[in-house]
């Protein structure tokens, strides 16, 4: 007789296979077996390939969500039990996959067999570091959905391969052991930069900490004069917006990695100089970056003629011109708040007029910098 608290078919797990694989992966893999039981399977480079449709993987397995799918199955393919050739099942709607044997070998009517004993061909499940271990993609791209820069896990692989070496322990999988080193090191440095910190308001001579320095130029790789730039218009919007905030540097660093991002598809790829055209304009994208500068467009737009007059009297080529305008509207934006300031201040008086500074001392004047 049939129970009521058995509802539907269950997964068959073998002890052999959670014991070497883990339990989670032993589960994936009874499913996956199942899910391709009935299926043909395409022929190449001697595997048989399957494709899943990531709502059927989800079904099979309810207690789990695309995440943790994603995760197990990477898991997986760590060990080289499987080989994956689909995008993450969070941006794609199959999974497409190879059991890591021949075609020729995989019985019709059972799971793929795993060598459960440590040999040489099957080391992946439990091994020693490489010397010259790197994460993959999928590590990687597992610790950017923590807003971690791969240039801060990267940092981290040395050391994390000498410890590993110097310790002589064997792991099923690498990947997910320098997920969780870099996960604590990237709690650690947010500890640091908010230890002792009371809620503050903004003041007008901020500046970045020495770490959050050191991490956004050699961590995130971030141009230290587009750094710069940033600061003053960063100072200007919350000074206006009288908010507190336990953690400046990180909302800076926040406001400078997706003006970064964008910047970065705003100049141009062509390493040719040329000389500004007569009916140049700004790309999108550097509207784009002045709108997330919290800068005025129109303000931005009415600095366009100016502009082109000063280089196209000049006779000078640059690669990018979009990259020569954004320099030049956000240090403009600077001066105009900087005149504004001094302006409320009686005992300020400014010692040359705006229209007395051509536009070459305005894109290396970085005078702002220090007041």
């Amino acid at each position: 007789m049939k129970s009521s608290l058995i509802p539907e078919k269950p997964i068959l797990v073998y002890p052999s296979l959670a014991a070497t694989l883990g339990l989670e992966e032993a589960v994936l893999l009874t499913v996956l077996s199942d899910l391709t039981h009935n299926l043909a399977g395409t022929p190449n480079n001697g595997y048989l390939w399957y494709q899943i449709q990531r709502n059927d993987v989800i079904h099979a397995l309810p207690f789990w969500d695309v995440r943790d799918v994603q995760r197990v199955s990477t898991n997986l393919r760590e060990k080289g039990v499987i080989i994956i050739a689909s995008a993450t099942l969070e941006s794609s709607d199959v999974l497409k996959f190879a059991f890591n044997e021949k075609a020729s070998s995989r019985p019709t009517s059972s799971i793929p067999i795993i060598n459960t004993t440590p040999t040489p061909e099957n080391a992946a499940h439990r091994n020693f570091i490489p010397s010259h271990w790197q994460p993959t993609a999928d590590n990687l791209a597992q610790l950017a959905q923590h807003s971690i820069p791969s240039r801060f896990a990267l940092d981290l692989v040395p050391e994390f391969v000498t410890y590993w070496r110097e310790r002589k322990e064997t792991h099923r999988s690498w990947g997910a052991k320098f997920v969780q080193h870099v996960l604590r090191k990237w709690r650690d440095f947010q500890a640091r930069q908010a230890t002792g910190k009371q809620p503050s308001h903004m003041t007008k001579d901020w500046q970045p900490s020495q770490d959050a320095w050191e991490f956004m130029v050699n961590h995130a790789g971030i141009n230290r004069e587009f750094i710069e730039d940033a600061i003053p218009e960063f100072i200007f919007y919350w000074t206006d917006r009288g908010e507190v905030n336990d953690n400046w540097n990180r909302k800076f660093y926040d406001h400078v990695r997706l003006q970064w991002a964008r910047y970065n598809s705003a100049v141009e790829n062509n390493t040719h100089p040329k000389p500004i055209p007569g009916n140049w304009q700004p790309s999108a994208e550097v509207y784009d970056v002045l709108n997330m500068a919290n800068i005025d467009l129109e303000f931005a737009r009415t600095l366009i003629p100016e502009f082109i007059i000063y280089w196209r009297d000049s006779n000078q080529v640059h690669t990018s011109w979009n990259t020569r305008f954004l320099q030049h509207a956000k240090r403009q934006w600077a001066k105009r708040h900087q005149l504004q300031n001094q302006a409320q201040d009686s005992n300020a008086i400014p010692n040359r007029s705006t229209r007395d500074i051509t536009l070459e001392e305005e894109l290396s004047d970085r005078s702002w910098a220090n007041s």
